[in-house]
């Protein structure tokens, strides 16, 4: 196996677990959506809803780091960086892992497992009228921590890598809003072809100026 399938593969399994409790946003607001129509509807409030809508969406959060990693979309501060060459960028980013990000995760990991494991022994519950089990959701921690710690060490490797080649290891390609706008348009009865194809050209000629803007900044 080189090492491009294996940064591929660990990226691909982010990408997947990303993307399954992405569903988790459209159980919330369907919750989100009966508990408004029964407060204020049939003024039949939830008590329970509250702490749930907040597990899930604390799951989604922490369940997600990994597919952001995974595809470069976590904001960067340095206006610098884009300016750098990929030997620099390697160094400086591999630099900030060791320094910063294996410190802080291995001790979210480890925390989370110990606070995990204290919940379960007490069986932990919410203090409201229907009281629910918290030990599933702390169980998370532990769990994202250590999908999180699996893609940064990826990165780490992918960081070795361009030092060593000069040159970023390409990335897994997921779907993108570009990729959207051409799916929904080819499958649209009511443009003409030509109409179509001058739409999904203007779309990435907008997106390949957006990248080019992103790249000199």
């Amino acid at each position: 196996m080189t090492i491009e399938k294996l940064l591929h593969g660990v990226d691909a399994f982010s990408t997947w677990i990303g993307k399954a409790f992405a569903w988790l946003i459209v159980a919330l607001m369907l919750l989100v959506v009966v508990e408004v129509f029964k407060r204020y509807i049939l003024n039949m409030p939830t008590a329970w809803v509250f702490d749930v809508s907040n597990m899930l969406y604390g799951t989604l959060f922490m369940m997600c780091g990994a597919y952001a990693l995974a595809h470069d979309a976590h904001v960067r501060g340095d206006f610098l960086y884009g300016s750098m060459p990929p030997r620099r960028q390697a160094f400086l980013d591999l630099i900030l892992y060791v320094a910063f990000f294996l410190p802080g995760i291995i001790a979210l990991t480890w925390a989370g497992w110990v606070y995990f494991g204290e919940s379960l022994s007490m069986r932990e519950t919410t203090f409201n009228a229907t009281p629910l089990p918290i030990y599933p959701f702390k169980f998370m921690i532990p769990i994202a921590g250590a999908v999180v710690l699996v893609q940064g060490l990826s990165e780490m490797v992918r960081c070795v890598v361009c030092l060593r080649t000069g040159q970023w290891t390409p990335r897994l390609k997921d779907a993108e809003e570009i990729d959207v706008v051409e799916q929904q348009l080819a499958g649209s009865t009511y443009v003409d072809e030509k109409a179509k194809q001058e739409a999904i050209a203007k779309a990435k000629n907008i997106d390949e100026m957006a990248r080019q803007r992103m790249e000199q900044d």
